[in-house]
Parts: C-alpha cells; structure tokens; sequence
C-alpha cells in the first residue's frame, strides 16, 4: 500500500477525508488511516493493517451517522428498545457496513489503486466471538433491521475475552480452543473508559427504618466488579440510522494493589483483577460443576446490572424523574439469560432511589417484555436456592418478596388456582430459583417465536401463566435480515433477482413475489441453475483446503449446519447416509443421485452425546469418501468451527436444507430461513417456523416426513419402544448394527455403544419411529432432484415467497404489539 504519493496530490483539494463518499475522499481517508492511526509507513504494511484502514475509513462514514441517531434520541420524546441478550452473534462487520452504506464498489476501487484486493481483505476479518447459535443471531438480525427501520435501539450484551471456543477436530473428535479473536485488534468498539458502574456480590444484607418511617435495606457486598461499556454501532442499510451495540467488560475496582506487591505477594497483588475479568473471559462456561454455574449467573446480573444502571442515568438525563422510566425504554428480554433485570431494576428503584414498592413495580413490569426460546423444560433456566443466596442476597429477598405478592394476587382473584407452577420458587425436592417464572411475572408481555412454538407454550410449557393471563402472551415468528443472508451472502442470486424485479425487495421483502411470474421462463430457469452451480464451484477449492474432499458440483448437496444437539437429529441424517451406502455396498450398480453431505456446528464441550455425534460423523466420512464402491456418488463432510462466516459460504451452495428436529422440539430456528431464501428446498418435520415456511411456500414446494407433536405425544403416552422399530424395519438394523459393529471404529465395538443403546432402548427423539417417513421422503427428494426444471421452480417460489421471514417483519410486529412504537413517526 503506497499512500504518499496520494495525499500529497490530493490533501488541498480535500476537505472531507474522514466523512466524504468520493473515490478520492475515501482513498485519502485510507492513506492517512494508515499513516497516523496505525503508525505503519506503507512498505511494512500487513494484510491486517490494510484491513484495518479500511475498517477505521468505513468506520469514520458510520459513526457520522450514528451521532445524528444518538442526538434524535435524546431531542425526540422517543421510546428507545432495549434488547438484553447473552448472545449477539454479529458476524464480521467489513462488507455488511460498505453494503449498508453504499460504499462497497467506491471502497473497491479505493482499495484497487493501492493494488489491493477488497474480497482478500473481507475475508481476513475475524469473527467477533460474542455468540453460539440462534438466539445469538436472531439478536443480531434485530439490531440490524431496527436500524433499517429508524428504531432507536441499544444491544446490551458482554464483551466476551474469548467468546465461544474454536472448534478444531482431532481424529474426529471435537477440541475446544481459545479464541482469541481480539488477539489483532478489533476496529468496530468504541472503548467507553468513563462509562463504568459498579455491581455487587455476595456479602449480607441489613434492614432499619429510615427516618420517613420507610423501610430500606442496605446490602453490603463480598465484592464488587466493575464494568466498563465497549460501543459498537450497528447502521441500517440505506444508512439514516444507527443503532448502538452496548458491551460489557469487567474489571476490578482496583486492578493492582500496591501493598501486596511491595511485601512479596506478587499473585494476590492481581488476584483481585484477575477474579473479576474472569467474568466476561468465556462465552457460556462448562456449567456441570458448581464453580461454572457461579460464573454463569455472576455473568448474567453483571451486564445487567451494569445496563440498567446505564439506562436510569441516560434516561435522567432526559427527564427530572424516574415516574416515566417506562414511557422512555422498551426492554425486551431474550430468553431468561437477562430475566434477573426484574429484580435487579427494582432493587436499583427502590434501594438506589427511594422509590416505594408499588410504584417501582408498575414501571418494572411496564419496562419489560419477554422471549421464551425453548420448550424443552430443562431449558428453561433456575439456579439453586443456596447458590442464589450467595451470590445475590438482596435479589433473592426481593424474589421473595415479588412472589409473595403475586401469589397472594392470584389467591385473591383466582381462587382453587394451583400456586405451585405459578411460584418463583420451586419448592419440591431441591429448592431453586425458577427465571422464566420471574421473566413471565415481571413483563407485560410473553411471546413465542414461531406459531407452533407459541401455541404449545399456551398448551404447555407456560399453560398455568396463560390460563390466568392470555392478554399476556402472542407470537412474533422469528425472521433473519436478507441484507446479510442473501444481498451480501449470494451477490450472483440477488443479482438475478435484481436484474428481473428491481431492488425493492431489499427492504420490502415481500416483492420477492415478482419472481413467481418467470417460473416457466426457460431463459430465468436456465440463469437459476447457474447460480447455484456457480456458486458451488467457488466454494469447492474451500471445502478442500478444509476437509480434503474433492466435491462434485453437479450432485445434490445436501447441508445440516447447526448446533449439535440430539433433539436436532444430525443421527438420523447419518442414518440416511449409511441406508444409501449399505444399499450401495450390496448393489454397487444401483443408480441414486450423487450427493454431497455437509454438516457443521458446535456440541457443547461438556455434552458427551453431541461429542459422540460429531465423532461418529467424522468417522462416516473417513470411510465413505474413501470407499471406491461409492466413487463420488456420496462425499460427507463436516465443516469445522461453524460460524456467521461460514454459513455465508454454506447457505448459498445448499440444494437441500435438513430441518429434521423432532416434533415439539424447536422452537423456531432460523437456519431454515436463511437456507430457503438462498434457494435451497426443505426437508423437515412439521416442527418450529418449519410449519409456516411449508404454509408459505405451499405444501407440494416442502419435503415433508415424521410425527406430528400430536403424534409424538400419543406415541410417548403409549409407551413408545424403539428397539422393536429397530427389529421391524431390517434396513433399520442393518445400519444401527453397521455402527455396532466396528466397522466406523477401527474395529472398538464399544465406541459406538453409548449412541446405539441411547436409539434403540429410549431414543428420547423418536428417531427410529421417523426412520421410515424420512427414509421415503428422500427418495421423494432424489425423484425431484432428477427433474431439473421441476427443481428449479420449487426453488424458485421457495425464495419468492419467503417476505415473511425478514427480520423486518419480525421488528414491525414488536413494534406494534409489544413495544408501543409508531413507526410512522
């Protein structure tokens, strides 16, 4: 990169360079970016520097916009959306912000002149390390389309050190290592060194009468962690506004302490600075000893407690008063990671600020909204009593006190009203703390994030809260930003689209229905398939370098990329794989369609059976890919560290998208949207958002197999006993025996055992009771598969008809039914 010679041409002519769009503006911009940010002369320049001009030039065009976004807020009588998350799994933020800015091609060109390549310096970004799965992204989706939208939001979230872990596999197995993706600086946070607040832990709690005759409790800590913001602004596309992505960071009150060193104690000079960062070191810690669950809930009231003490001083800013706290933030809490916020809000009201208790009640549960995310009840978060009481002595008191009060209200307006579900506290056996108990209590409004999910919430999983509240509850369906997933993933699809309908759709998702009118087009069908051709052909040199799988970009690939978990089922996508390669090994003649199988995601380093999973893939693929029997008519590979980047590669190359989760299980996803608007054609079970994806795109456009949620239940009721499944269906046992058998093992027949004796004596997900249907439905999908146009179309109105699945959408209905926001004004 040679700058001089450019800034000396342009540097009085130039009176813009750190705000201006022009070509020489921006060239200028990274010149002296270069120079004077980093303090690199050109010639010892690295990819990472250029990156980093690039990203501070961009940056320099974002934060323009994002100050005028700040000022609106605190002119306007606004409400602000607050949206606490665990998780906002971003992404690289390079080509999304050019994209969002309408700077991408002017920033190619700048980069150019200094003969440099803008995809090769895209491509070098690391990924922020602040997510694992859908709920991560979902938040991260939300942000970005408020922005798009004009909603002035704030993200709050944890500046996690090292994020979730990097996966790496060895002989097959999952390996956890440390990402360390700040390890080379990372340009998009803002360091807020003045915004710091102080969170307690631990210690006792004392009571007295103040001399108002009211009563107060003063808690006195064990410790105290600080928390310092890191701001990352999230634009719109179109970039009118932007919205503010609020981070935490602990640190200690005091880092170092002087009187330690100097008497020797060189490790208890730092101990303390070391026990708190520890807080915001790893995303999500091993949570199966009781140090790793401290650390959890530490994390979680931490950046709460941290936030709202941000918001109470930005708001009285504003105002001269706490009465209207509500009228000025929406909070909206994302799963039960953050419920503890309704505790901690009316501790910060009526111990920080006097407040009495009925009034600090009514604006807590006016703030606050809740997402649930999962029906599986061991999901739904509660800590034990005496953990609890630790850490947070004077929440737990306030718990107590919030459920005697309620359950006193439901006594008195619902008389014969069994107490017991409805309680904060779990009382039989083990004493705990119930959070999705505290999250329904302390909102104004529940919702689900799909219809079925929302529904069988009703049904189940929260029916004693709906009984009594159903004006409480709705359902806004998940969605996902096209602007990443398919604008900014798959350039060569959105510009088919764009050439035949306009760019429209970009905002107004629903204009994608213009496609519909050339699904008999030969010349559209034609372009189509070359698309998704192309697109595979790029991305073969990466799978290579990765797995070493040569891959045949004419076969049907067929992709499972998620978190790893049994209720997903990537077993029963494996046994599909090993039906067809047995059938393969008995008749090596037989025609079926070349497919390619390609998996991805992360297990959780202490779940043992995901682990196994990820193994036993990995040890298929060794043996199939290799097998000349099979000579390319199967390749199975698993892609390691699945992440936002990634999956932008992955969802682009999908021919079919396996959303195979049993029945009842999901409660949304969103991979299966990102998969249908890239094209790709479902075959899944009649579970999450699945079940409105079918309805959209009509039922004869989804491959549909498996048990309905009724079904699942009739079966379980019944006794449900798989190993007789196992010994009806001889295909079935031929396969599950293949596994026991050694043959994936090295010949150790007991590797397998713990997955084998799991299917066939309790298979918790009803695998072996969807083998059939699932086996049948692919053979479905290989028949359509063999008939290109008939393919194609379907994929067609797949993403035609996918304008309900934008994140857009998904922010409009919040803003309508939970929020109280007007977007007209």
């Amino acid at each position: 990169m040679q700058p001089e010679e450019k800034k000396s041409k342009k540097k009085s002519s130039i009176p813009n360079a750190r705000t201006g769009m022009s070509l020489e503006e921006i060239e200028l911009d990274l010149a002296e970016t270069l120079l004077y940010v980093l303090g690199k002369p050109p010639a010892m320049a690295t990819l990472n520097d250029c990156y980093l001009s690039v990203a501070y030039t961009v940056r320099n065009r974002l934060m323009k916009v994002w100050l005028k976004s700040v000022e609106k807020f605190f002119v306007q009588k606004k409400k602000a959306v607050c949206y606490f998350s665990a998780e906002f799994l971003i992404g690289p933020q390079l080509a999304r912000n050019l994209h969002n800015l309408g700077m991408y091609d002017t920033m190619k060109q700048a980069v150019a002149a200094y003969g440099l390549n803008l995809d090769g310096i895209i491509e070098h970004e690391q990924e922020p390390g602040l997510g694992n799965g859908g709920l991560g992204r979902l938040a991260a989706c939300y942000v970005e389309s408020m922005a798009t939208l004009g909603v002035s939001a704030i993200g709050f979230g944890i500046r996690y050190e090292h994020g979730i872990f990097h996966q790496k596999f060895h002989d097959g197995w999952q390996i956890e290592i440390t990402d360390n993706w700040l390890q080379h600086g990372y340009p998009w946070e803002i360091p807020r060194p003045e915004r710091v607040y102080d969170v307690k832990l631990g210690g006792c709690t004392h009571s007295h009468v103040d001399a108002n005759g009211a009563f107060r409790v003063e808690w006195t800590p064990e410790r105290v962690v600080r928390g310092m913001a890191y701001d990352i602004p999230i634009v719109g596309y179109g970039a009118k506004t932007a919205c503010m992505l609020r981070l935490w960071k602990a640190e200690a009150p005091e880092s170092f302490d002087f009187s330690d060193f100097n008497t020797g104690d060189y490790y208890g000079a730092v101990e303390c600075k070391v026990a708190s960062e520890n807080i915001t070191k790893v995303l999500y810690p091993n949570d199966e000893l009781l140090q790793g669950k401290q650390l959890r809930l530490e994390q979680q009231i931490f950046f709460v407690s941290c936030s709202l003490q941000n918001l109470i001083e930005m708001h009285l800013l504003k105002e001269n008063t706490l009465d209207n706290f509500h009228e000025t933030f929406a909070g909206q809490l994302n799963d039960t990671h953050p419920a503890i916020a309704v505790a901690e809000l009316m501790r910060l009201l009526v111990d920080e600020h006097d407040m009495d208790w009925e009034k600090a009640w009514h604006i807590t549960s006016h703030t606050f909204s809740y997402t649930n995310h999962t029906l599986l009840p061991e999901a739904l978060e509660k800590w034990s009593l005496p953990l609890f009481a630790r850490v947070l002595p004077r929440h737990l008191e306030i718990i107590y006190e919030i459920n005697h009060r309620f359950l006193k209200q439901v006594s008195e307006n619902f008389p014969g009203t069994s107490l017991e579900p409805l309680s904060l506290i779990e009382e039989v056996g083990e004493k705990y703390v119930r959070m999705a108990n505290l999250a329904c209590v302390g909102s104004h409004a529940i919702n689900g994030v799909a219809q079925l999910h929302t529904e069988l919430l009703k049904a189940s999983t929260l029916r004693h809260f709906y009984d009594l509240f159903p004006g409480k509850f709705s359902n806004v369906t998940n969605g996902v930003t096209p602007r990443r997933f398919l604008l900014m993933c798959n350039p060569r699809l959105s510009s088919v689209i764009t050439d035949r309908i306009g760019n429209g759709w970009i905002k107004q998702f629903d204009e994608l229905r213009g496609l519909e009118a050339f699904i008999d087009d030969p010349d559209f069908l034609n372009a189509w398939r070359k698309v998704k051709r192309d697109n595979k052909q790029e991305q073969m040199d990466y799978v290579f370098q990765k797995t070493g799988v040569r891959l045949n970009a004419d076969s049907l690939f067929d992709v499972q990329v998620k978190r790893i978990h049994e209720y997903k089922r990537q077993h029963l996508n494996l046994l599909h794989i090993l039906t067809l390669y047995s059938r393969i090994k008995k008749n090596p003649g037989i025609d079926i369609p070349a497919r390619t199988f390609v998996f991805g995601g992360k297990a959780a380093p202490g779940y043992y059976m995901a682990k196994l999973i990820i193994k036993l893939i990995n040890s298929v693929a060794a043996v199939v890919n290799r097998d000349p029997d099979v000579a390319g008519r199967l390749n199975v590979i698993f892609i390691r560290n699945f992440n936002v980047k990634i999956g932008q590669r992955v969802y682009p190359i999908a021919d079919l998208s396996e959303q195979i989760s049993t029945a009842g299980m999901e409660a949304s996803g969103t991979g299966n949207m990102k998969f249908s608007m890239n094209g790709a054609l479902t075959i899944g079970t009649l579970d999450g958002a699945n079940v409105e994806i079918r309805q959209e795109v009509g039922p004869e456009n989804f491959f549909l197999f498996g048990l309905t949620v009724e079904e699942v239940a009739a079966l379980k009721a019944s006794g449900y006993v798989p190993y007789q499944y196992a010994q009806a269906n001889a295909e079935l046992r031929e396969v599950i025996d293949l596994i026991d058998s050694g043959v994936f093992s090295n010949g150790r027949r007991d590797l397998y055992r713990p997955l084998v004796d799991a299917l066939l004596f309790q298979d918790k997900y009803m695998l072996l009771a969807d083998y059939q249907s699932y086996i049948e439905c692919q053979e479905t999908v290989s028949r359509v598969w063999q008939n290109p146009d008939q393919w194609t179309r379907m994929s067609i109105l797949n993403v035609a008809r996918m304008g309900k699945f934008s994140s857009d959408r998904a922010i409009r209905e919040y803003c309508r039914d939970i929020w109280g926001i007007d977007l007209a004004d």
